[in-house]
């Protein structure tokens, strides 16, 4: 019991640091000036998938490389299936009302290009700097997308309110900020290492593999708190938040996370991923099509469905 008991500790270290991560550099930014929009399309981006981020470094440096992809693969299939799916159980999504086909067209265009480098069979640092690239071309869309829209006067992408970023105060003091960030900083590495060590120990000692480990366990984990910020933007009736939390985490997943990665080593791909596991992701990403293109709303039906999905997922997997 006690490896279970380790990751479920690593895996709480790892969720209240992010947390705190967030809260502390929003502040830092706040206090220095940095304009709210700017702080919620980057360091909330980054920081909310520092757990990630920590996990596949973690991995790859112990040689375990099923974790960090089954990580990435495994929390994008279940930030569409289960963390769209569980809150539409709830309330209704009207994602009919959100326009998010453009970062949508960008998710799925990085969806294809990790696919495509994964059939290379390693993800070396040339890889990885074709998904930092990738990255980096969003990235300076959106920024100017932003600038243009502030240019033109047009308030459809003005600033995001303070109140809507978790805990965010232009007044905290430099020592609470300085707090969180040292908790955050200590915290991701400690948790990471927790749960990476002893997911890999459950892994032999019940005779499976990492790569589900790493899809299962870890992805659900790490797909935590993209959850409850869905749940709660449903409960705010905010279906735009929702959409777009997913499709931003989603995109940030698989181009900056193992793109960063393989700067520690190289990260072969097991065999299972290219005739199963890639394919379910990105059939996955293929089911927002409806709500993207043809504004359809994400009701409790289609929450029973996706919901369903992951769990026959989840069952073939074991």
């Amino acid at each position: 019991m006690m490896p279970w008991l380790y990751s479920a500790l690593g895996l709480v270290i790892l969720l209240l640091a992010g947390d705190a991560l967030v809260r502390g550099a929003v502040n830092l930014s706040l206090r220095l000036g940095v304009p709210a929009l700017i702080v919620s399309l980057t360091i909330v981006a980054f920081g909310t998938s520092a757990p990630e981020l920590l996990i596949a470094i973690n991995a790859v440096h112990e040689g375990a490389d099923g974790i960090a992809m089954g990580n990435v693969v495994g929390s994008n299939t279940a930030n569409i299936l289960l963390v769209l799916g569980i809150p539409a159980l709830m309330r209704a999504l009207h994602t009919s009302e959100c326009n998010t086909r453009k970062n949508y067209v960008f998710m799925l265009t990085a969806s294809v290009l990790f696919i495509g480098l994964a059939f290379c069979g390693t993800f070396t640092v040339w890889s990885g700097l074709i998904l930092l690239a990738a990255l980096t071309v969003v990235l300076g869309v959106a920024f100017r997308e932003v600038r243009n829209h502030r240019r033109n006067g047009n308030n459809c992408v003005a600033d995001t309110d303070l109140e809507e970023i978790e805990e965010a105060d232009p007044d905290m003091p430099y020592w609470r900020v300085c707090t969180y960030l040292l908790l955050g900083l200590i915290g991701l590495p400690l948790g990471a290492d927790l749960l990476v060590d002893n997911a890999s120990i459950i892994a032999r000692t019940y005779g499976i593999s990492e790569t589900v480990i790493g899809l299962t366990l870890v992805a659900i984990g790490t797909s935590l708190p993209e959850l409850a910020t869905t749940v709660m933007a449903a409960m705010r009736r905010q279906a735009d938040v929702a959409l777009g939390n997913v499709i931003g985490s989603n995109m940030f997943n698989l181009l900056a996370i193992i793109g960063i990665a393989t700067f520690i080593g190289p990260i072969s791909v097991d065999p299972e991923f290219l005739r199963f596991d890639l394919w379910v992701m990105l059939g996955a990403s293929l089911l927002l099509i409806p709500f993207v293109f043809l504004k359809q709303d994400i009701t409790r039906i289609w929450g029973v469905i996706l919901t369903a999905l992951y769990l026959a997922y989840m069952a073939v997997l074991f």
